[in-house]
């Protein structure tokens, strides 16, 4: 899975909004359009994005093509992001070298807390 990807996806209100229809029932595009009151050719674009990303799958009903979610990715996603919750933090020090001021010595973490320069 392409994080950047998916998470771009899902970084806009329609195509959110199109996810959460699409998890209720199957939809086509003019049903889509109808329902978030946009054009067939907007949410044609939303569709092919998140295609692109892995959200999607089609399946044929006579002339027109109904989505659904593919919810394998988005369990996916929801794992990776529990992930990232999950890593530890680990405070600044000056022996880890990592946090040096401007003349390079130790930390430049301030004396009273107030953050970093």
């Amino acid at each position: 899975m392409n994080q950047t990807l998916v998470l771009k996806a899902l970084a806009d209100e329609n195509r959110m909004q199109i996810i959460n229809l699409l998890l209720q029932r199957n939809y086509c595009v003019r049903a889509l359009a109808e329902q978030l009151n946009l054009s067939q050719a907007a949410v044609s674009q939303h569709l092919k994005i998140l295609r692109e990303a892995g959200f999607l799958t089609g399946e044929r009903k006579g002339y027109f093509m109904h989505y659904d979610v593919n919810r394998a990715l988005l369990h996916e996603l929801a794992e990776e992001l529990d992930a990232l919750a999950e890593t530890e933090r680990r405070s600044c020090s000056a022996e880890q070298g990592s946090c040096r001021d401007r003349q390079g010595k130790g930390c430049c973490r301030s004396e009273k807390g107030a953050g970093y320069s």
